[in-house]
């Protein structure tokens, strides 16, 4: 896979304000009234510090990163080496920064966990991209997100070389098993969607052809294939032909997902590429310059 379009990124990165806000939750549990062990340091004390990847992983959450350092000292320097959706080798160095000890050393952790997470929602997506390379299927993303960082999990995904799929509930239509049965029937269902929301993008799961057929002929969207046999999604790309864009979701798993491109579907979904993630292992270490009443160099943890 090569690297996103750095443009498109651009584009997908969430507003400064909701980037600002989630750095402001996380300092609001981490720091609350303040660092105690930070006062420690010399408050006019100075000091720099290099991170470094100790894995191979797609980075991905600089924005939040310079945001936590950002906010406790304005003039701190950083330099990234490496940018979101960039492909980085073990042992690499990604960033070096230079401010004030105490702000580096409060926001460090912080910082990392933004670093650390949207950097593995990359790379675990990365990996499923990879794995269908050369089909014509799409990874998509689901809403199994950590609570509150939706949107900043959706950029990970991009930058991992995924597809997003809706927000949320609020700007596509997905019928359900419930939703189907509380209005009586895809065909009911189909109609009742499109007079209350006739904009939204109208998704419907299915989980037999025959419901397939409904959604097909009711004009649904997409059609979501839940829970299919590789023989029933062979089965559902030739009825369809084209006339609906078909999606996959049930049973994903990256030793699967190429047996399910394979069959000729548009979209893969997966929750794994946001939910069952494995923090990046980060290391930031520190050299402060002078006025420290500790060690002259500190790893921070």
């Amino acid at each position: 896979m090569s690297s996103p379009d750095p443009r498109h990124l651009a584009d997908a990165l969430p507003p400064a304000s909701e980037i600002l806000a989630d750095v402001q939750r996380a300092f609001a549990e981490d720091i609350g009234p303040g660092d105690a062990t930070a006062d420690l340091l010399d408050p006019d004390a100075t000091a720099t510090a290099v991170l470094t990847c100790r894995e191979d992983a797609v980075l991905c959450g600089t924005a939040w990163f310079d945001v936590c350092f950002r906010q406790l000292d304005p003039d701190v320097r950083i330099e990234w080496l490496v940018h979101d959706g960039d492909r980085v080798p073990a042992g690499s160095t990604v960033c070096r920064l230079a401010g004030k000890a105490r702000a580096l050393v409060t926001a460090e952790r912080s910082a990392l966990n933004f670093l650390q997470l949207l950097s593995a929602t990359a790379t675990v997506t990365s990996r499923y991209v990879d794995a269908i390379e050369g089909t014509r299927t799409r990874v998509l993303d689901t809403r199994k997100t950590l609570p509150g960082l939706r949107r900043a999990q959706k950029y990970a995904v991009l930058c991992g070389g995924g597809t997003n799929h809706r927000i949320g509930l609020f700007d596509a239509m997905m019928l359900k098993e419930n939703h189907i049965i509380a209005t009586g029937g895809i065909p009911a269902a189909v109609e009742a969607a499109r007079r209350i929301h006739p904009t939204l993008p109208l998704i419907v799961e299915v989980e037999t052809l025959d419901e397939l057929a409904q959604a097909l002929d009711a004009r649904a969207d997409r059609a979501l294939l839940d829970n299919f046999t590789p023989a029933m999604l062979a089965e559902a790309v030739a009825f369809t032909a084209g006339r609906m864009p078909l999606e996959v979701s049930g049973n994903v798993e990256i030793d699967t997902i190429r047996a399910i491109a394979e069959t000729g579907v548009d979209f893969i979904s997966s929750g794994a590429l946001t939910k069952n993630v494995r923090a990046i292992d980060l290391s930031l270490r520190l050299d402060v310059q002078h006025g420290a009443c500790g060690p002259a160099a500190a790893a921070t943890h």
